[in-house]
C-alpha cells in the first residue's frame, strides 16, 4: 500500500475554531504517516460520529448501518494498482469536501448491499484478453448472473482502465456500465475509458462525477486538492513512489541462462541502502526505465528530425532526443498512435486495418509490430512537437521481486527476460528490460515499492503452499521460500516451473536443488516445452499430479500463479477447473465456482501481466 499520499492534503494546517492546540497537535500526531486507506476510513468514521451514524469495522472499508443519510459507494477492482490508486485518491478528495461515502476493494463488497445501492462509482481494470482482476471476478460474475436484482434507483459511474496495445481496451468497464443500465440503473456521467496513463483521463472525470455526487447528495462541490508530498522529519526517511522514486545503485547484474540459449535472462541486485523502503514478498518493484539510444537514433534517422532540437509539449521544454529517450514510450504500439499516424499519412491500408471487421489483423499489429515498424512500413512526415504530444508518455514497468527482505536486507532482487529480437530484419529491444541489461554500477536505477496485497503469504505458516511460476514468472516464488526459510513456516512448499530447455533454461536450478536438500522444498516439477516432440507445459505437468494436487487444495493448502496473462494464465486456469472436476467429482460449473471460492479467501492468488 502507497504511503505517498500527504496528510497534508487532508487535514488543515489551522486548527478549526474552538479546537485547543494540543488537541490539534494530538490530531497531527496521530494521522501521520498513516497510508491512503486508513486516512479514508479515520475520515469517514469521524464523519459517521458527527452524525451520529452507527457504525462497524470491516476488512476493505467502513460499512454504515442504519445511516442517516445516503452515501456514495467507491468499488474498485485492480491487477496491478493504477485503479486501486484512483479509488483512493477519490475517495480522499470525496471525503475532504465532506460527501459521506465508502471506499471498498471488489471483493469486500457484500453483494446483497447493491439492491439497496443508490450512489455507485466503479473504478475498474481490464486484464489480458477481456477478463476482469482478480479481486473483481466474484462482482463481474454477479452482475453478468442471473441474481443479480433490478436497479432502478441507482445512480452509477464507471471509470474503466486498459492498456489500448491490447485488442480488448476497457472491455470490462464497458461491460459493466451497458449491464447496469440494462438493469435500470441511471448514470451519473458517461463511461470514462483510461490508457496506460490513467491520470489523464481520471482527473477530470473524478472531478466531473464528484461534483454530480456532491450536488445529489446535497454537499458542497469538491473543490480541486494539490496532492504534496509531505517533508520528512528529521527521524523520518523520504516516501519514495512513482512520482519520487529512489535511485538505486547496481549490486549484481548476471545472466542466469546458458549463453546458447534462445532468450537472455538475467538476475539482478539493487541496492536499496539509505532508503529506508521496505517490501514484502509478493510486491513489485517499479522500474523508470530509459529507452534504448540506438531505437532513438532510429526514430531521429527514420523521420529525419534533429535529436538537438528543443521541443516544447504540455508546458515542459527539453531536447527531442530527451523526449524520446525518456519521457515518451516507443516500444508499444497503442491504437491512439496508430490511429494519429494514419490519419496523418491518409496510407489507406493502415485506416482500413483500424476498422471494426479488421479486429483480428489490427490486433497482430498491436501484437507483433514496434511504432518503429510502422514508421518504415508507412512513411509520414511528423512535425517535432506533433510527434512528442502523439505519443504516450513512458510509464514505469513493475517487476515481481524475486527476494525477501529477511534474507537480503537492505537490497532487492529482479529476475528479468530481456527483450532483444529480429523482425522485418531490424533489432527490436524492449524498454525496461533493456534498460536493466546494462544498467551497471555507472547507470542508477530509479525504483519504487509497489504494494500487492492480494499476492501475499498466508498468515499461518503452517499452511501448504503450491506455487506454479513458468519461466521468469518463478521470481515471487523465489522470495517466498527465502521468507518460508527465515520465518521458520512449517507448511509444505511445492513448486512447478516450467521453460524451453532444461540445459539452457532452467532458472535458479542450483538454489532449488539446494532448497530441496534442506527440506525448504518438499516437491519440484518440470516442463521444459522444447526437449521433446510433444510440447510439455506446466498446465500438463499440472493435470498429471491433479490428484495429488487437489488432495492439497482440498486439505487447505494455497495455491499461487505468476506469469504470462495472454495464455499462460488462462491455461493453467482451465487445468485446474479440470483438476478440481476429476478428482473433487464435481460438474464443471461447480468446480469453477469452488476455484472462485478459492480465490475470494485469498488461497488461489494470481500475479499475471
Amino acid at each position: 500500500m502507497s504511503t505517498g499520499t500527504a496528510v497534508s492534503a487532508i487535514i488543515p494546517q489551522i486548527p478549526a475554531p474552538g479546537l485547543a492546540a494540543e488537541k490539534f497537535d494530538l490530531l497531527h500526531r496521530l494521522v501521520a504517516g498513516l497510508p491512503p486507506a486508513e486516512l479514508h476510513w479515520l475520515a469517514a468514521w469521524i464523519a459517521a460520529q458527527a452524525g451520529s451514524a452507527k457504525v462497524n469495522l470491516a476488512s476493505g472499508g467502513l460499512h454504515q448501518e442504519q445511516a442517516a443519510t445516503a452515501q456514495l459507494t467507491i468499488i474498485y477492482g485492480s491487477q496491478t494498482g493504477n485503479a486501486k490508486r484512483i479509488a483512493e485518491d477519490m475517495a480522499e478528495r470525496g471525503s475532504h469536501a465532506g460527501i459521506p461515502l465508502r471506499l471498498l476493494r471488489a471483493d469486500t463488497y457484500p453483494l446483497r448491499e447493491l439492491a439497496n445501492e443508490r450512489y455507485l462509482i466503479l473504478v475498474i481494470s481490464t486484464q489480458g484478453e477481456a477478463e476482469p482482476p482478480d479481486d473483481a471476478r466474484g462482482l463481474v460474475e454477479f452482475l453478468t448472473g442471473r441474481r443479480v436484482p433490478k436497479l432502478p434507483n441507482l445512480h452509477f459511474a464507471v471509470l474503466g482502465l486498459g492498456d489500448s496495445s491490447y485488442p480488448q481496451f476497457c472491455a470490462i468497464g464497458r461491460q459493466i456500465d451497458i449491464r447496469l443500465t440494462e438493469l435500470g440503473a441511471i448514470r451519473m456521467d458517461k463511461l470514462g475509458e483510461a490508457d496506460v496513463e490513467p491520470e489523464e483521463v481520471a482527473k477530470p472525470w473524478v472531478e466531473q462525477v464528484l461534483s454530480k455526487a456532491a450536488e445529489a447528495l446535497r454537499c458542497a462541490a469538491p473543490t480541486p486538492t494539490l496532492r504534496l508530498m509531505p517533508s520528512p522529519t528529521p527521524n523520518q526517511a523520504p516516501i519514495w513512489t512513482r512520482r519520487q522514486p529512489f535511485t538505486a545503485s547496481v549490486l549484481a547484474n548476471q545472466r542466469i541462462v546458458a549463453r546458447d540459449s534462445e532468450r537472455e535472462v538475467r538476475h539482478i541486485e539493487l541496492s536499496l541502502q539509505g532508503s529506508g523502503l521496505h517490501y514484502r514478498p509478493g510486491d513489485a518493484l517499479g522500474v523508470c526505465p530509459v529507452n534504448p539510444p540506438a531505437l532513438v537514433e532510429q526514430w531521429l534517422e527514420t523521420l529525419g528530425l534533429d535529436g538537438a532540437q528543443m521541443v516544447t509539449v504540455g508546458g515542459r521544454t527539453l531536447q527531442l532526443e530527451q523526449w524520446l529517450s525518456r519521457e515518451r514510450d516507443i516500444t508499444k504500439t497503442y491504437r491512439s498512435w496508430v490511429e494519429a499516424h494514419a490519419g496523418r499519412g491518409r496510407h489507406q491500408t493502415l485506416n482500413c486495418l483500424l476498422q471494426s471487421d479488421q479486429r483480428d489483423a489490427f490486433a497482430q499489429i498491436l501484437e507483433h509490430d514496434q511504432p518503429i515498424d510502422l514508421l518504415r512500413r508507412y512513411p509520414v512526415e511528423w512535425p517535432a512537437e506533433q510527434l512528442v504530444a502523439a505519443l504516450h508518455p513512458l510509464q514505469p514497468r513493475m517487476y515481481s521481486i524475486a527476494s525477501s527482505q529477511h534474507e537480503v536486507g537492505e537490497e532487492v532482487h529482479l529476475t528479468v527476460a530481456v527483450v532483444d529480437y529480429i523482425r522485418y530484419g531490424k533489432r527490436h529491444w524492449g524498454a525496461a528490460s533493456s534498460f536493466l541489461a546494462a544498467a551497471s554500477d555507472n547507470i542508477p536505477v530509479a525504483i519504487f515499492i509497489e504494494p500487492n496485497e492480494r499476492f501475499r503469504l498466508p498468515s499461518d505458516p503452517s499452511r501448504d503452499l503450491i506455487m506454479i511460476g513458468p519461466g521468469t514468472g518463478v521470481a515471487p516464488f523465489r522470495g517466498f521460500l527465502q521468507e518460508r526459510q527465515q520465518t521458520g513456516a512449517s507448511g509444505r512448499n511445492w513448486l512447478i516451473f516450467g521453460n524451453r530447455h532444461f540445459r539452457e533454461d532452467f532458472l535458479y536450478q542450483a538454489e532449488w536443488q539446494a532448497a530441496l536438500q534442506r527440506g525448504v522444498l518438499q516437491r519440484l516439477d518440470l516442463a521444459f516445452s522444447r526437449d521433446t516432440c510433444e510440447r510439455i507445459h506446466v498446465q500438463q505437468r499440472l493435470r498429471e499430479q491433479g490428484r495429488e494436487l487437489y488432495a492439497w487444495l482440498r486439505d487447505g493448502a494455497c495455491l499461487y500463479v505468476c506469469g504470462n496473462a495472454k495464455r499462460m494464465a488462462a491455461d493453467v486456469h482451465n487445468a485446474l477447473i479440470e483438476i478440481v472436476a476429476t478428482h473433487g467429482a464435481q460438474p464443471l460449473d461447480e468446480a469453477r465456482a469452488w476455484l472462485s471460492d478459492l480465490m475470494r479467501q485469498g488461497r488461489y492468488a494470481r500475479d499475471i501481466y
